[in-house]
């Protein structure tokens, strides 16, 4: 029964809090980048329609994801 091995509760729980940690490093890095950008992020691709701005932001996005999971995986 190796393939039931990720059922185990220590394996579970495990998971899901470095789940909840790389969630909350990348909320916590985005907060950081819409901070240090000029303008408003939200409003500049939400209202103005800002196509560019959401390509380089989904870009971002995708780096520090990465980044965050190669540093809470090891």
């Amino acid at each position: 029964m190796a393939g039931m091995e990720w059922l185990k509760p220590s394996v579970f729980f495990g998971s899901m809090l470095f789940a909840l940690m790389g969630v909350i490093i990348f909320w916590l890095c985005f907060i950081i980048i819409d901070k240090l950008t000029p303008y408003d992020l939200w409003a500049e691709i939400v209202e103005k329609k800002n196509v560019a701005l959401a390509i380089v932001v989904g870009a971002m996005c995708i780096a520090i994801g990465l980044i965050v999971s190669a540093a809470v995986h090891g």
